[in-house]
């Protein structure tokens, strides 16, 4: 067991966290941070553009590096440390899953470059970038769209047969009835919106309508 207790010890023993050492890891995170910081801010999905999130990613890896760095120099601070980061909970809900990538991307910065694997952290953000907009850009199926008209009468039923006849999946989220009209919410998923578009005018009875295409939770 002493023997065991001083190879963890002298494990941790690591001389080479020189200022120079520190340098070059802040260096490297500073450049991937700020290569996952344009990233997200110019391909991101997002309708609105989030600052505060993209800052926060750019900032985290910082911490993470120099705590990985510490923890390789003495086994009292891993063991401080991990016990401060068991009690840490954060309660800001993610509304958006692409934004958890982010936030995995920066700890994996972080981490990858306390550990001086540079090579690795570069490969790797440079083909999650190219796999992440190879995907953003290539659309599966049919696009979601929420559609909201008004009409003078009752068309419910004339909407559902063209739906059913053009096959196009719908859903009526909410029905509006009041004296002046009709109001009426659709969720839908159609390929060609501009023959929806078409179909939509020819009726008479609809006298004012919007087509919104919509992402998650995000309205475009």
């Amino acid at each position: 067991m002493v023997e065991i207790f001083e190879n963890i010890m002298n494990s941790y023993s690591n001389a080479s966290i020189t200022t120079a050492t520190i340098m070059s890891v802040l260096l490297m995170v500073a450049v991937l941070a700020i290569y996952e910081f344009f990233v997200y801010r110019f391909v991101s999905h997002r309708s609105f553009y989030n600052k505060s999130f993209n800052i926060t990613i750019a900032i985290l890896p910082f911490f993470i590096s120099t705590i990985i760095l510490c923890l390789q120099s003495n086994i009292v601070i891993t063991l401080g440390t991990i016990g401060a980061l068991a009690i840490i909970r954060f309660r800001t809900s993610i509304k958006d899953p692409v934004d958890m990538l982010y936030l995995l991307w920066s700890v994996f910065i972080g981490i990858i470059c306390g550990c001086q694997l540079f090579e690795v952290g570069v490969l790797t953000s440079v083909l999650v970038t190219i796999v992440f907009l190879i995907l953003e850009h290539v659309n599966f199926g049919r696009k979601p769209y929420v559609l909201i008209l008004h009409s003078d009468k009752d068309v419910e039923k004339d909407l559902t047969e063209m739906f059913k006849a053009k096959k196009i999946s719908h859903k009526f989220k909410s029905r509006n009835y009041t004296s002046k009209g009709f109001d009426y919410a659709i969720e839908l998923a159609y390929k060609n919106i501009q023959e929806l578009n078409e179909e939509l005018s020819k009726n008479e009875r609809i006298s004012k309508y919007s087509i919104i295409e919509y992402d998650a939770d995000d309205i475009v």
